[in-house]
């Protein structure tokens, strides 16, 4: 599991006008995935620099998708919770494309993990404005997207409020109904039984 790395946390500024943007701000609103009346919550945190993350998506979540969440047994709720500055920004990137595209564009970037922000000889930022422009971001709103300091310092916020709350050590990090799982979930066995264990 990732440990949660805050030394670039330290680096942000503070700025006062967090409450309100984060009130305002629609990029900071929930992002979710299947019926809300679902009889099973499963919240996730997670990075997009995480090798675990990237692995719980390849291997696992697309039964999650099909079996749980497309069946009405799973309300899906995500929380992103980067663990380094580049994951940071692609945060702020996905959150910043219509609310229907966060997902698609998260599960690309997890899935593609490997070849932009680990590879040889590769830019992880110019990898991130390549894929943003392939969503439909221009190179103009790109460099807004990274310029707004009052965003990203929202989101390590509530990063920061989540993590104190729910005494985050690494990614992905889950809920169900409430109840946290400290383990690794490495096959979609696991994850059903967790879903039975919590009511569904």
């Amino acid at each position: 599991m990732s440990l949660y790395r805050r030394s670039f946390l330290a680096a942000l500024p503070a700025l006062a006008l967090i409450p309100k943007a984060r009130a305002e701000d629609a990029r900071l609103t929930p992002r979710t995935l299947g019926n809300p009346k679902a009889p099973v919550t499963v919240n996730e945190w997670f990075s997009l620099t995480c090798t675990h993350c990237a692995h719980f998506e390849m291997t696992v979540f697309q039964d999650v998708k099909a079996k749980l969440i497309d069946t009405g047994k799973v309300f899906y709720v995500y929380h992103d919770f980067p663990l380094d500055q580049i994951a940071l920004l692609g945060a702020m990137v996905a959150r910043s494309l219509p609310v229907d595209r966060y997902v698609p564009f998260v599960n690309s970037m997890l899935a593609s993990q490997d070849r932009w922000a680990f590879a040889r000889d590769v830019d992880p930022k110019k990898q991130i404005q390549q894929m943003a422009a392939l969503a439909g971001i221009s190179a103009e709103q790109f460099a807004k997207i990274d310029a707004d300091d009052a965003f990203r310092q929202a989101l390590v916020a509530q990063q920061d409020a989540d993590q104190a709350k729910y005494n985050i050590g690494g990614t992905p990090f889950f809920m169900f109904n409430n109840q946290p799982y400290n383990q690794e979930l490495l096959t979609f066995e696991a994850f059903e039984a967790e879903v039975k264990k919590a009511g569904g």
